[in-house]
Protein backbone atom coordinates (compact mmCIF):
# COMPACT_ATOMS: atom_id res chain seq x y z
CA UNK A 1 0.00 0.00 0.00
CA UNK A 2 1.89 3.58 -0.91
CA UNK A 3 2.22 6.05 1.93
CA UNK A 4 0.64 8.68 -0.21
CA UNK A 5 -2.90 7.36 1.38
CA UNK A 6 -1.73 8.98 4.94
CA UNK A 7 0.13 11.83 3.47
CA UNK A 8 -1.58 15.66 4.42
CA UNK A 9 -3.45 17.29 1.91
CA UNK A 10 -2.10 19.92 -0.32
CA UNK A 11 -3.03 23.82 0.74
CA UNK A 12 -4.93 23.66 -2.81
CA UNK A 13 -6.67 20.49 -0.96
CA UNK A 14 -7.67 22.09 2.00
CA UNK A 15 -11.55 22.58 2.96
CA UNK A 16 -10.84 24.40 6.05
CA UNK A 17 -7.74 26.58 6.96
CA UNK A 18 -5.76 24.91 9.40
CA UNK A 19 -5.97 25.15 13.17
CA UNK A 20 -2.77 25.39 15.56
CA UNK A 21 -2.65 24.94 18.83
CA UNK A 22 -2.79 28.26 19.81
CA UNK A 23 -6.36 28.62 18.28
CA UNK A 24 -7.70 26.08 21.11
CA UNK A 25 -6.05 28.34 24.10
CA UNK A 26 -8.40 30.32 26.28
CA UNK A 27 -7.82 34.10 26.79
CA UNK A 28 -8.94 35.58 30.50
CA UNK A 29 -9.93 39.37 29.79
CA UNK A 30 -12.07 41.50 32.14
CA UNK A 31 -14.93 43.53 30.26
CA UNK A 32 -16.44 46.32 31.96
CA UNK A 33 -19.65 48.06 30.86
CA UNK A 34 -22.12 50.24 33.54
CA UNK A 35 -20.12 49.37 36.33
CA UNK A 36 -20.25 45.61 35.90
CA UNK A 37 -16.82 43.55 35.40
CA UNK A 38 -17.25 40.38 34.29
CA UNK A 39 -14.10 38.03 33.86
CA UNK A 40 -14.44 35.90 30.60
CA UNK A 41 -12.84 33.39 29.10
CA UNK A 42 -12.69 32.45 25.15
CA UNK A 43 -10.45 31.02 22.38
CA UNK A 44 -8.40 33.93 20.68
CA UNK A 45 -11.31 33.47 17.75
CA UNK A 46 -13.93 34.57 19.29
CA UNK A 47 -12.26 37.74 20.68
CA UNK A 48 -10.91 38.86 17.24
CA UNK A 49 -14.35 38.25 16.23
CA UNK A 50 -16.10 40.18 19.03
CA UNK A 51 -13.38 43.07 17.77
CA UNK A 52 -14.40 43.36 14.37
CA UNK A 53 -17.88 43.26 15.37
CA UNK A 54 -17.60 46.06 17.38
CA UNK A 55 -15.23 48.02 15.26
CA UNK A 56 -18.27 47.22 12.14
CA UNK A 57 -20.69 48.51 14.46
CA UNK A 58 -18.58 51.52 16.39
CA UNK A 59 -19.14 50.53 19.61
CA UNK A 60 -16.76 48.43 22.31
CA UNK A 61 -16.56 44.99 22.90
CA UNK A 62 -18.17 45.75 26.60
CA UNK A 63 -21.32 47.11 24.83
CA UNK A 64 -21.64 44.06 22.49
CA UNK A 65 -21.34 41.57 26.08
CA UNK A 66 -23.36 43.60 27.74
CA UNK A 67 -26.16 43.28 25.33
CA UNK A 68 -25.70 39.35 24.79
CA UNK A 69 -25.86 39.19 28.59
CA UNK A 70 -28.98 40.76 28.82
CA UNK A 71 -30.55 38.25 25.72
CA UNK A 72 -29.43 35.33 27.31
CA UNK A 73 -30.44 35.64 31.17
CA UNK A 74 -32.39 32.26 30.69
CA UNK A 75 -29.11 30.03 29.40
CA UNK A 76 -27.16 31.77 32.07
CA UNK A 77 -24.26 30.35 30.27
CA UNK A 78 -23.08 33.55 29.06
CA UNK A 79 -19.67 32.13 27.41
CA UNK A 80 -22.06 30.43 25.50
CA UNK A 81 -23.87 32.89 24.24
CA UNK A 82 -21.27 35.22 23.23
CA UNK A 83 -19.93 32.39 20.95
CA UNK A 84 -22.99 32.02 19.32
CA UNK A 85 -23.47 35.49 18.59
CA UNK A 86 -20.01 35.80 16.76
CA UNK A 87 -20.91 33.07 14.88
CA UNK A 88 -24.25 34.57 13.91
CA UNK A 89 -22.48 37.73 13.40
CA UNK A 90 -20.00 36.19 10.89
CA UNK A 91 -22.82 34.52 9.34
CA UNK A 92 -24.90 37.46 8.55
CA UNK A 93 -21.59 39.51 7.10
CA UNK A 94 -20.50 36.62 5.04
CA UNK A 95 -24.62 37.17 3.83
CA UNK A 96 -23.86 40.40 3.35
CA UNK A 97 -20.35 40.50 1.53
CA UNK A 98 -21.93 37.41 -1.03
CA UNK A 99 -24.46 39.53 -2.29
CA UNK A 100 -21.78 42.62 -3.18
CA UNK A 101 -19.36 40.10 -4.47
CA UNK A 102 -21.65 38.67 -7.54
CA UNK A 103 -21.95 37.90 -11.42
CA UNK A 104 -24.89 40.25 -10.64
CA UNK A 105 -23.00 43.26 -9.00
CA UNK A 106 -20.45 43.19 -12.13
CA UNK A 107 -23.23 43.42 -14.19
CA UNK A 108 -24.95 46.56 -12.60
CA UNK A 109 -20.61 48.24 -12.15
CA UNK A 110 -20.49 47.38 -16.03
CA UNK A 111 -24.23 48.77 -16.87
CA UNK A 112 -23.60 51.80 -15.00
CA UNK A 113 -19.92 52.22 -16.73
CA UNK A 114 -20.75 55.09 -19.56
CA UNK A 115 -17.60 54.10 -21.47
CA UNK A 116 -17.14 50.67 -23.09
CA UNK A 117 -16.73 47.64 -20.64
CA UNK A 118 -16.84 44.08 -20.46
CA UNK A 119 -15.90 41.18 -17.88
CA UNK A 120 -12.67 38.91 -18.83
CA UNK A 121 -12.99 35.41 -17.66
CA UNK A 122 -8.91 34.03 -16.90
CA UNK A 123 -9.25 31.96 -20.23
CA UNK A 124 -9.94 35.45 -21.93
CA UNK A 125 -13.61 34.22 -22.58
CA UNK A 126 -16.03 37.42 -22.10
CA UNK A 127 -18.98 36.67 -19.60
CA UNK A 128 -20.76 39.91 -19.58
CA UNK A 129 -20.30 43.72 -21.39
CA UNK A 130 -22.34 46.42 -20.99
CA UNK A 131 -24.09 48.57 -24.45
CA UNK A 132 -21.31 50.90 -24.97
CA UNK A 133 -19.04 47.77 -25.98
CA UNK A 134 -22.11 45.85 -27.97
CA UNK A 135 -22.12 49.33 -29.61
CA UNK A 136 -18.25 49.38 -30.13
CA UNK A 137 -18.02 45.77 -31.83
CA UNK A 138 -21.04 46.98 -34.32
CA UNK A 139 -19.35 50.53 -35.42
CA UNK A 140 -15.77 48.60 -35.70
CA UNK A 141 -16.33 45.48 -36.44
CA UNK A 142 -19.51 45.78 -38.60
CA UNK A 143 -21.35 42.15 -40.16
CA UNK A 144 -23.86 41.40 -42.35
CA UNK A 145 -27.75 41.94 -41.29
CA UNK A 146 -28.37 38.62 -40.19
CA UNK A 147 -24.79 38.07 -38.52
CA UNK A 148 -23.84 38.19 -34.87
CA UNK A 149 -20.79 39.81 -34.16
CA UNK A 150 -20.26 38.29 -30.68
CA UNK A 151 -20.75 34.63 -32.12
CA UNK A 152 -16.99 34.20 -33.69
CA UNK A 153 -15.66 37.66 -30.93
CA UNK A 154 -11.93 36.83 -30.11
CA UNK A 155 -9.57 38.68 -28.07
CA UNK A 156 -6.08 39.24 -27.66
CA UNK A 157 -4.13 41.78 -24.62
CA UNK A 158 -0.78 42.61 -24.99
CA UNK A 159 -0.55 41.56 -21.06
CA UNK A 160 -0.69 38.06 -20.20
CA UNK A 161 -4.22 37.49 -18.12
CA UNK A 162 -1.99 35.56 -15.46
CA UNK A 163 0.16 38.49 -15.55
CA UNK A 164 -2.56 40.63 -15.17
CA UNK A 165 -3.65 38.89 -12.29
CA UNK A 166 -0.62 38.68 -10.26
CA UNK A 167 0.43 42.32 -10.50
CA UNK A 168 -3.23 43.25 -9.11
CA UNK A 169 -2.68 41.05 -6.50
CA UNK A 170 0.72 42.82 -5.72
CA UNK A 171 -0.86 46.20 -6.21
CA UNK A 172 -5.18 46.14 -6.25
CA UNK A 173 -5.10 49.71 -6.28
CA UNK A 174 -4.10 50.40 -9.02
CA UNK A 175 -5.68 49.57 -12.49
CA UNK A 176 -3.55 47.82 -15.45
CA UNK A 177 -3.33 49.20 -18.96
CA UNK A 178 -3.16 47.05 -21.49
CA UNK A 179 -3.71 47.10 -25.06
CA UNK A 180 -5.97 44.86 -26.58
CA UNK A 181 -7.37 43.65 -30.02
CA UNK A 182 -10.83 42.11 -31.11
CA UNK A 183 -11.63 40.75 -34.02
CA UNK A 184 -14.75 38.82 -35.71
CA UNK A 185 -14.03 36.91 -39.23
CA UNK A 186 -11.31 39.46 -41.29
CA UNK A 187 -11.46 42.54 -39.36
CA UNK A 188 -9.83 43.34 -36.48
CA UNK A 189 -9.79 46.49 -34.10
CA UNK A 190 -6.89 47.59 -31.53
CA UNK A 191 -7.80 49.80 -28.74
CA UNK A 192 -6.37 50.42 -24.83
CA UNK A 193 -7.93 49.37 -21.93
CA UNK A 194 -7.72 49.31 -17.74
CA UNK A 195 -8.24 46.15 -15.90
CA UNK A 196 -9.31 45.31 -11.93
CA UNK A 197 -9.77 42.52 -10.26
CA UNK A 198 -14.00 41.86 -10.12
CA UNK A 199 -15.47 41.80 -6.78
CA UNK A 200 -15.93 38.20 -6.75
CA UNK A 201 -14.42 35.08 -4.35
CA UNK A 202 -14.57 32.79 -7.74
CA UNK A 203 -14.11 32.82 -10.45
CA UNK A 204 -11.48 34.89 -11.00
CA UNK A 205 -12.85 37.64 -13.51
CA UNK A 206 -11.47 40.87 -14.66
CA UNK A 207 -13.45 44.19 -15.16
CA UNK A 208 -11.79 45.40 -18.44
CA UNK A 209 -13.28 49.24 -19.23
CA UNK A 210 -11.98 50.75 -22.41
CA UNK A 211 -10.24 54.09 -23.11
CA UNK A 212 -9.11 54.73 -26.83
Amino acid sequence: MSGSANSPPSTHDRLLLPITREDFGLEFRVVARGGIRRGIRLEKAFWMSLKQMAENRKCTIGMLIDEIAKNQTKTGNLTSAIRVACIHGLADENLILRKLASIRTINAILVACPSPAFALASSKKILTFNAPFQQLVKRQLPTGPNNDARQDLKLALDLNVADIFARLDANGEVPIASGFVIGAGERRYRGQLNAVRAPVPEPELLMAFVNG
